[in-house]
Order: C-alpha cells, then structure tokens, then sequence
C-alpha cells in the first residue's frame, strides 16, 4: 500500500530510499549549472529575494561546482539535465555552447541549450541538438519574451520533430512577467502539438490549468520542481484534491528540483512526491519510479 513507505526525511536517507524503489538512482530533469560569472548573479539576485519575492530565499546548496556536482551523486543522482536561460538577445548562444560542452565533460549531465527570441536561434539550436544537447531550457518570465513571436517558430519546429523535451517556465509564479501564462505558452503548443513539453513548476501556481493542457496535448508534462513543499505552499498551495487529478496521467510527471538554487534539501521535494503517492490509492511505487526515474529517462533519451 502508499502508505507502507516512509519518505526521506534527510538528504542522508535519500539513497537508501532511492535503492528501496528499486531504482538505479535518480534523473532530475531541472538542474542549473551556469558559468560561474552567471550563477554569482543569480544568487545575488535571489539574496535579495526579500525585495523581489516578499520572503527570504537562503540557496541551500551554494558550493563550488564541484561540489555541487558530488552532492548530486551522493544524493544518488544518476543523471541530471544542467539548464541554462538568457534574459537578454546575444546571451542565448553562449551559454547554448557552454551547456553543450558542460554536459559532454561531466558523465552525470546530459548536454543542454535554450533559445530566445533573435536572429540565428535556430541556427544555434540546429547545431546544439547536433551536438547532442537532450534537454532545452525557455525561461519565459526571465526573458521577458513572447514564446509565440515569430522569430522562434522554426525553433520550436526544430524541437518538435526531433522530439526533444524543453522545459518551459511559463507560469505566473514566483512573479508573473510580461508573457507569462499558460494561455500565452498554449498558443505555441496549437502550431506545435507534437512539442514536447514539460512545464516547469507544474505551471505554478496555475496548477489546474498545466493539467489541462497536459489533457489537451498528449506530449505535454509537468515537472515537479518547488511543487509541495513548505516553502512554496505559503506562496502557491497545491489543489487538495492535487494527488486524485495527477493520478489520472501519472506518466506525465517527472522529478525536477532547481537544484542547487532551493532554499531547502532536496530530500524536501521527495518527500513531498511520496506523500501525493501516499494520499491516493492509485499512486503507489511504480508511479514513483515513473516520477523519479523512468519518464524523464524515456524524455531524455537515455538508453540504460
């Protein structure tokens, strides 16, 4: 039964629940790794979460890269997809050519990229996904960009046919931007309803509506990142019936974290996927090895 199983109350406990799912370990398809000069500008940003968010946001993992890299393993982390962002024209590319490169050297990253509206985005993405990038990531609040304008609909073409999934933050939370909404993203998905998508954050905090749009087009999904736990249901309370409605496509939500740029452990977004588990009866083990493990491994192609 759901309830037979007791969830991580620590990143200590992580693994050995892991192993008790029968699981090789973990895949986290919503990571950040940013070239150092980048990342020291997210975290000053979220230091000032106060003035932005109306609440403190303390990065529980700020480390070196490296380890960064060896909490993730010893998390049992088995693979992790690397996301990086732009919020300006001519940054895109960049960090497209870094994120391919990032996940190329590292064994446990896959390759990444992400696009924005500009001359030459698909272009630039043509010869990521050549170079193997599995996972791309559009950050609509943070561009501030309209993901229907025109200059990025051979982008998402490109993406569609060859079946790569792109995580999309295009909700209202933590701040609505200028072209956030699932309404706006869906006008993407009705010229591209092969795209496969997955929505960061569940939609957050428009929750019911990313579930409609994964009823809608069948290879839209959810990600789990911040979803549940204490620190964004203050903010952004799941639906009381959230376990009850996921049930319905429990093949169309996989594990995703933020890592490292949480203001909690990681064992905190875990517990929470066991407890929606725990809350229906229909949601059991194999729905968490799909979450943590088996979808996200089927998304990103991986083979073992």
């Amino acid at each position: 039964m759901p309830g037979d199983r007791t969830a991580p109350r620590s990143d200590a406990e992580v693994p050995d629940w892991v192993a008790g799912l029968g699981l090789p370990g973990l895949i986290d398809i919503h990571t950040h790794f940013l070239p150092e000069r980048v990342l020291r500008k997210v975290w000053a940003y979220f230091d000032r979460a106060g003035e932005h968010y109306g609440t403190e946001w303390d990065i529980f993992y700020r480390h070196s890269e490296a380890t960064r890299l060896q909490v993730l393993r010893d998390l049992g982390v088995r693979t992790f997809a690397p996301l990086v962002y732009a919020h300006k024209p001519g940054m895109a590319e960049w960090l497209t050519d870094w994120a391919v490169e990032f996940g190329n050297r590292e064994p446990d990253a896959v390759p990444t990229a992400t696009i924005y509206p500009e001359p030459g985005v698909a272009d630039y993405l043509d010869r990521a996904l050549e170079a193997g990038a599995r996972c791309v990531k559009v950050h609509v609040q943070v561009g501030g960009f309209d993901p229907r304008d025109p200059m990025l609909d051979q982008a998402w073409g490109l993406l569609a046919e060859a079946g790569v999934p792109v995580v999309v933050h295009c909700g209202h939370g933590p701040l609505p931007g200028s072209h956030t909404g699932l309404d706006i993203f869906e006008g993407v998905l009705r010229r591209h309803p092969r795209l496969v998508a997955v929505l960061a954050h569940a939609g957050m905090p428009d929750f019911l509506a990313a579930l409609e749009l994964v009823e809608r087009y069948p290879r839209a999904h959810l990600d789990t990142t911040m979803v549940g736990v204490d620190f964004s249901e203050k903010m952004a309370p799941l639906p009381k019936d959230w376990a009850a409605r996921i049930a319905a496509r429990p093949d169309r939500v996989l594990l995703g974290t933020d890592f490292p740029n949480i203001p909690y452990p990681y064992a905190e977004q875990l517990a929470a996927i066991a407890g929606w588990a725990d809350s229906d009866d229909r949601l059991g083990a194999e729905f968490l090895r799909a979450v943590l493990h088996d979808t996200p491994s089927r998304l990103l192609g991986l083979t073992d």
